[in-house]
């Protein structure tokens, strides 16, 4: 979706079209900016961004509280239509999908008609735009549905996979961060071709596991699966930032958020999970995880923020390295069903109270009406 969360905001209140309109913290306070229109990004405003830093370069931006409960809702319709031309829809986001359509064309015609159709069904049924890639694998599809937006339909023909690479910039690989692209470049690479061209000895040399990824990716190949959302073993939400952060206090915050997103799907899915997980990758693509077994399966917020608070420690040092994405993930469900209520059960605790009106309040008001805080002391 483009510039989604911005995108529903204009919907709801069209006076906002034309101007540019960020959707985040507050920029009086240490804010975060979650999304930001196309407007506002002429000015250098980005995800990721502290919300009192993209006021300092577009002060006259309209700054509105996210309201994630409606972009859910939101993103279940889009769902919807996506899930009506196949059942392999692998979510990456709120805003963001990749669906398999193989088993799909005998039905519903080529790959290219099939997202020409989920693309115009998005628009005359939401009013908002989808740019969509179509392409032979993950990479190849992200890659082009970011290629051309907004409003972008690209198609990466089987057997042209080379000639849409080459030319682009290397900094479109997935991992090729800043300091990737000037070590790249130091060896003249500029473009995808080029690093296509380099001995894979040598960036083995240069990179260590991560030359490995470079090369097959420069070269189109990635076989990673499509894996539904009902056949996966876990429940997860990641974010990549458009720019690496670097502030430890900021990626705490984005964590925190993560595990409360995480926390409430799994009570929307009746689900309890006992292994918690973070995700950290850094800007040269290389990434660490760290995990731990709770006694009891939960889906409290209190439960997962407090793990990822212990997780995301003193112990896990990020300051000195750029961050280009985390993650907060539960696995571990009992017996992966349904949670079924105990009839001699103690009383809800006062967190399972406290969840239960959060989730009420934000599913009619919206997320913003009521937030749990984040101490900056602690991070």
């Amino acid at each position: 979706m483009d510039a989604f969360y911005a995108s529903v905001e204009e919907r709801e209140d069209p006076s906002l079209a034309g101007h540019p309109v960020v959707v985040g913290g507050d920029a009086d306070s240490r804010g975060v900016v979650s999304a930001a229109n196309y407007e506002a990004r002429r000015y250098g405003v980005h995800s990721a961004m502290p919300s009192a830093q993209a006021r300092r370069l577009c002060p006259q931006a309209i700054f509105i509280p996210p309201r994630h409960a409606l972009y859910a809702q939101i993103s279940q319709q889009i769902r919807a239509i996506m899930q009506t031309y196949t059942p392999l829809v692998e979510p990456l986001a709120l805003d963001e999908a990749f669906l398999d359509v193989t088993a799909s064309q005998r039905l519903f015609g080529p790959a290219l008609e099939i997202a020409r159709t989920i693309k115009r069904r998005i628009l005359d049924e939401t009013t908002l735009v989808a740019s969509v890639g179509v392409a032979s694998n993950k990479f190849l599809a992200k890659l082009a549905s970011d290629i051309r937006k907004p409003d972008a339909l690209v198609n990466v023909e089987v057997g042209g996979e080379q000639a849409f690479l080459d030319p682009l910039p290397v900094s479109r690989v997935w991992g090729v961060g800043r300091r990737t692209q000037e070590l790249l470049e130091r060896i003249g690479v500029r473009t995808i071709a080029e690093l296509r061209q380099r001995d894979k000895t040598l960036l083995d040399e240069l990179f260590g596991k991560t030359g490995e990824h470079l090369w097959r990716l420069a070269r189109g190949m990635d076989e990673r699966p499509v894996v539904a959302e009902h056949e996966a073993r876990s429940v997860s939400h990641e974010t990549t930032f458009c720019v690496d952060l670097t502030e430890r206090a900021v990626m705490r915050i984005w964590l925190l958020d993560l595990a409360e997103q995480v926390a409430a799907r799994l009570r929307r899915l009746g689900i309890a999970g006992r292994t918690v997980h973070i995700k950290v990758r850094f800007h040269d693509f290389r990434t660490i995880t760290r995990s731990m077994t709770l006694v009891t399966a939960t889906a409290s917020s209190q439960d997962l923020r407090r793990a990822v608070d212990q997780l995301f420690g003193p112990r896990l040092d990020v300051a000195l390295e750029p961050v280009r994405l985390l993650g907060v993930g539960v696995s571990g469900f009992d017996g992966d069903s349904e949670q079924q209520g105990d009839l001699f059960a103690a009383p809800p605790s006062r967190e399972a109270n406290v969840d239960r009106v959060l989730d009420s309040v934000r599913e009619r008001f919206g997320r913003a009406a009521l937030r749990r805080g984040v101490d900056p002391r602690r991070a």
